[in-house]
């Protein structure tokens, strides 16, 4: 097992050598761990990556050779039982049973229905309209339907929960994915501005020449890198809806990572918050303030944002309307700063531009973002990068 183990990190792309493999055996021989799968992951990890770019595919690695084994790291405690929550049937309802349905309210009055039925409910519930459960059109579960409500544990169906009850586990985007094509790279060089800054490092030949020939002697002249110049933000919307599109958004990834010198990427989730994270394992340990960012990086800089805006308003218009955690200030806020800190500025969306019409929170992103969201394909990064091209 452990040979195949050591194959696949290789042919993966990751490093692997005899002498690690060895090392990790005495660890194991020694009893350095716990005898736990998650113990081993980490053993593991620690002994082939020395580069967090590779964390990523070293999971995939892992997750493929020892499919099967039980693993609880990353997921959180829960305290609704979670046979209450096994959705043994769906409820599958037409267009006009949906229309029917109608939401309990404001977001106020959700909330505090979500706080009464957990004090009441005392068992399980399948098929319902009040109780935390599955199936059926209460606000408060998972497996139904419902046109705004609290997702507990499930998948999402209709992206319209405004609160997610759940313990989640995001990736981070791999910077070294080969794109497909070579379009995207050639729709972004559109944002280049090449000048030569900094040390003196590189032989400039028709100078040397020039210099040689006037002055009867050999005279060596340097210069200054030709790199582009252009300052790019990119903030990358990441989990839930969002993971259809991760292929799409690594090939972007990728792309700019190539293309810009100077570029600086954070995460967020469905709305930019008062924090970003640049590494999806920790995103709720290491963050970084979203004022931290629009005060270190200048308004010169380019920004562009990637993400679905498929979301409940209230994680754009509510304070406290973030499915992760308590936000004090709304999203909308921070949006709007953004803005104003940074003239050039797009929001890209992998949806198709035909659909954001039937989405209420794509609709208030795009006003937020004066009507500078343009879908994620050729065609819409050749606007986009036209737009933060613009002379202002």
């Amino acid at each position: 097992m452990f040979f195949n183990f050591l194959d696949e990190l290789r042919a993966a792309g990751i490093k692997a050598s005899l002498k690690e493999h060895l090392i990790l055996l005495e660890a194991l021989d020694r009893d350095v761990i716990d005898r736990t799968p998650e113990a081993f992951y980490y053993l593991a990890r620690a002994t082939f990556v020395k580069d967090e770019g590779l964390l990523d595919r070293f999971d995939q690695v892992f997750a493929k050779v020892f499919k099967g084994i039980s693993s609880t790291y990353g997921v959180a405690p829960a305290d609704i039982p979670e046979d209450w929550l096994k959705a043994v049937a769906e409820k599958f309802l037409t267009a006009e049973e949906m229309e029917k349905i109608k939401s309990l309210g404001s977001w106020d009055e959700i909330m505090e229905t979500l706080k009464k039925r957990l004090e009441e409910q005392q068992g399980r519930h399948q098929g319902g309209n009040k109780w935390i459960g599955t199936g059926g059109t209460s606000p408060f579960g998972n497996g139904g339907y419902n046109p705004e409500g609290v997702r507990i544990g499930g998948e999402s169906k209709h992206k319209r929960a405004l609160k997610v009850w759940e313990g989640r586990e995001y990736k981070n985007l791999d910077a070294t994915r080969e794109l497909g094509t070579r379009n995207i790279k050639v729709a972004l060089r559109r944002l280049r501005r090449f000048a030569r800054e900094g040390a003196a490092d590189e032989l400039d030949l028709d100078g040397t020449i020039e210099g040689t020939a006037r002055q009867g002697w050999l005279d060596i002249r340097m210069r200054p890198e030709r790199h582009n110049a252009v300052k790019l933000l990119l903030f990358l919307d990441v989990g839930g809806s969002m993971d259809p599109f991760i292929k799409l958004c690594e090939e972007l990834f990728s792309a700019a990572t190539a293309e810009f010198k100077n570029l600086e990427f954070f995460y967020f989730h469905n709305c930019l918050y008062e924090g970003v994270w640049k590494d999806n394992r920790r995103r709720f340990t290491e963050r970084t303030q979203t004022w931290d960012v629009l005060h270190k990086y200048g308004h010169d800089y380019k920004v562009i944002f990637v993400g679905d805006a498929a979301m409940s308003p209230y994680e754009i218009s509510h304070p406290g309307g973030s499915v992760e955690h308590f936000n004090e200030e709304a999203g909308a806020v921070w949006m709007q700063r953004v803005a104003n800190t940074y003239p050039a500025a797009v929001w890209l969306n992998p949806i198709p531009e035909a659909q954001w019409g039937y989405s209420q929170s794509t609709r208030i992103i795009r006003e937020l973002m004066t009507d500078r969201m343009y879908p994620l394909t050729l065609a819409g990064l050749d606007d986009a990068t036209r737009e933060l091209s613009r002379k202002r």
